[in-house]
């Protein structure tokens, strides 16, 4: 396989960054979208100058009609695993957005279907690209700090996210947006699987906002060699942070640690008359025309392995662990009980 065509399945933001990729990769071709709204895919299909033929508001459609070899699948976080097992069931690889679904049942349901019809899949956890977690993860690697023995992760969002960005904000959780990209740089960084957990979370201010949903949670890892994580995950941060995310993460070992803090970085400021920013020189930007940015070569990454047949960076087990890993927290937070990860 020398050129892969991809079809897309959802319209949005982040359906359009999947876009980008495959325009310009030079061994990928952006081959059809598919968007329950239409008019959106429509709308995206023309940006691309792909024609209406190749637009399509049904999956099950693009999966039997369009010329495609691969399957980008980004829908909502709980819209994930109908697609999925449809795209194992047509031969077609897939990449999908994280999570790989919300629940072990139908996280199961998904890994059968793939190692059944014996196609290939990659959750996209892009924060393995990110510079900010692979270098610290080549010198864990390299044993400049020793071991990895306690970490804090916060991993926040401003309102705006909840309340404008996903309309459907109100039937997942930011466990399921930002959560599960914490989960999985700890278990990289760490080399390891979350054995227990205990969390406990607070709800209200975005339910007064209108959306139902829990604004914040706290949560202890324990890992299995005997690591331990304490981790972070709200939407609730204020609209004029200066970014949309708030991070923040230290990792440390027997004979070091890391300091991670881009969201204070002053690297980068912008102020206009109307508005001060901090444009994102990490996650998703162009230069020259060009897509740059760890969120694209996560996507490149996906595209590159099909070609060559070497695996992917994120395996299946990293998947479904992780999914395990947040479904664990939730209970947690419910009871108010330690909880063992079951996987």
């Amino acid at each position: 396989m020398s050129k892969i065509k991809m079809g897309i399945v959802g319209a949005g933001t982040w359906g359009e960054t999947h876009a980008f990729i495959y325009n310009d990769h030079p061994n990928a071709e952006f081959a059809a979208i598919c968007d329950l709204n239409r008019e959106r895919a429509l709308a995206l299909a023309a940006k691309f100058n792909l024609p209406e033929s190749a637009v399509y508001s049904d999956h099950g459609e693009m999966l039997r009609s369009a010329d495609i070899d691969a399957v980008a699948i980004v829908t909502p976080d709980f819209a994930h695993t109908r697609i999925a097992v449809d795209c194992a069931n047509a031969g077609k690889h897939f990449i999908i957005e994280k999570p790989l679904t919300t629940s072990r049942e139908e996280a199961l349901e998904i890994l059968e279907a793939v190692k059944r019809n014996g196609v290939r899949m990659m959750v996209d956890l892009h924060s393995r690209w990110s510079p900010l977690f692979a270098i610290p993860k080549q010198s864990i690697v390299d044993g400049d700090i020793g071991e990895p023995y306690s970490a804090y992760y916060r991993l926040n969002d401003i309102k705006w996210v909840a309340t404008d960005l996903l309309p459907w904000a109100a039937r997942s959780s930011i466990l399921w947006f930002l959560g599960y990209h914490s989960v999985d740089v700890l278990r990289w960084l760490f080399d390891d699987e979350v054995e227990r957990v205990y969390s406990v979370s607070r709800a209200g201010v975005l339910k007064d906002l209108g959306v139902d949903t829990t604004d914040v949670y706290q949560t202890i890892l324990e890992f299995r060699k005997g690591g331990i994580a304490t981790m972070e995950n709200g939407w609730i941060t204020p609209n004029t942070n200066p970014n949309v995310n708030d991070m923040k993460l230290n990792i440390t070992g027997t004979k070091g640690m890391f300091n991670i803090d881009p969201t204070h970085s002053q690297m980068l400021e912008r102020f206009t008359e109307t508005k001060a920013d901090r444009p994102d020189l990490l996650v998703r930007h162009f230069i020259h025309g060009k897509p740059k940015g760890f969120a694209y070569e996560s996507i490149r990454h996906f595209v590159d392995q099909l070609i060559t047949g070497e695996p992917f960076l994120v395996s299946t087990d990293d998947a479904f662990n992780t999914t395990m890993v947040i479904l664990a927290i939730m209970e947690s937070a419910r009871t108010r009980q330690p909880v063992v990860v079951q996987y």
